[in-house]
């Protein structure tokens, strides 16, 4: 315990800082559980509570701000690139930008505790223009809000940490290696939620240029824009209509079983589309294809779209 407690008095700040800001910079790292062992350590440590948290919100104030200066710069693009690494694929772009149009900057607040949230909304909050000092303020006080109830925890399970912390320095080696096991386990249970995840959602897609043909030819099928109402206002296929994963309720009470209907979004393997598709498909409509590459794939093969 002795030389747990001098690593984390030489290092343990620095350790802190570069946890914290390789996590919120998109890493799969976790950070919280380095918070809470720091915390119980304070005590032997001597570090002080008010400089510990300090690192741990200056590490976080630095990824988000750099999410924030990309979106701000680069837009919707690069929250489609981090949802296309997050190993957490039902944080897409959708729903972050759902719960951020709510409630605005103030979802900061509690962003650090929802998984793959922090990131997105960050670099969602500058594409959406949110004032830079009200970013900083929020997502200040949300970074406060994580790292002190961490810090908190430890404090609070200080004695029971310390009895864990003895165990592992007593294995020698053997503790550094489960706690390296514990963290390869993390990262793959991640990996095969994301796995099952893609797996749910494949199903047959159909590609822009043979949309664009049947649009050509005047057999156009019901197109459905699955994306947030706001994306909407960036432009859309022409005829497409918008729905949510809460209502999946085509317009017009004529439209057949045996309509062809193609749906869209703007999130990494068509996740979104794929989700509204199968559940038009449950509600009986049998020739429902998501459209392979979204929008993007739309704009980037030249063809129109209609504010």
């Amino acid at each position: 315990m002795e030389y747990l407690a001098q690593l984390i008095e030489h290092y343990g700040l620095a350790l802190v800082f570069l946890n914290v800001l390789v996590e919120q910079l998109g890493a799969p790292l976790p950070s919280y559980p380095t918070l809470i062992v720091t915390g119980a350590l304070l005590q032997r440590s001597g570090s002080s509570m008010i400089l510990l948290l300090s690192v741990a919100i200056v590490a976080a104030l630095i990824a988000d701000l750099a999410w924030y200066q990309a979106g701000k710069r680069y837009g919707r693009k690069v929250m489609s690139t981090l949802c296309r690494i997050s190993l957490s694929p039902d944080s897409c772009v959708r729903q972050t930008e759902l719960i951020y149009l709510r409630w605005g900057a103030r979802s900061l607040l509690v962003a650090k505790f929802i998984p793959g949230f922090a990131s997105i909304a960050s670099a969602l909050a500058g594409a959406l223009g949110t004032r830079r000092f009200g970013f900083i303020l929020f997502d200040g006080l949300g970074a406060a809000l994580w790292a002190g109830s961490a810090i908190y925890l430890g404090t609070l399970f200080g004695t029971t940490i310390d009895d864990l912390l003895n165990v592992l320095e007593n294995l020698g080696k053997w503790g550094l290696a489960l706690i390296g096991l514990a963290l390869l386990a993390f990262i793959a249970r991640k990996w095969w939620q994301r796995d099952r995840f893609l797996k749910s959602i494949r199903m047959a897609r159909i590609s822009v240029d043979e949309l664009h043909q049947l649009v050509q030819q005047g057999k156009a099928p019901v197109i459905v824009d699955a994306r947030a109402p706001l994306s909407g206002n960036e432009g859309r296929i022409p005829g497409a209509v918008n729905m949510s994963l809460e209502d999946t309720t085509l317009p017009g009470s004529a439209t057949p079983p045996e309509s062809e209907v193609i749906v869209y979004c703007a999130c990494p393997n068509e996740a979104t589309a794929a989700r509204v598709a199968k559940q038009l498909m449950r509600q009986g409509y049998k020739h429902v294809r998501p459209l392979s590459g979204g929008i993007d794939a739309w704009v980037a093969a030249g063809y129109s779209i209609e504010k």
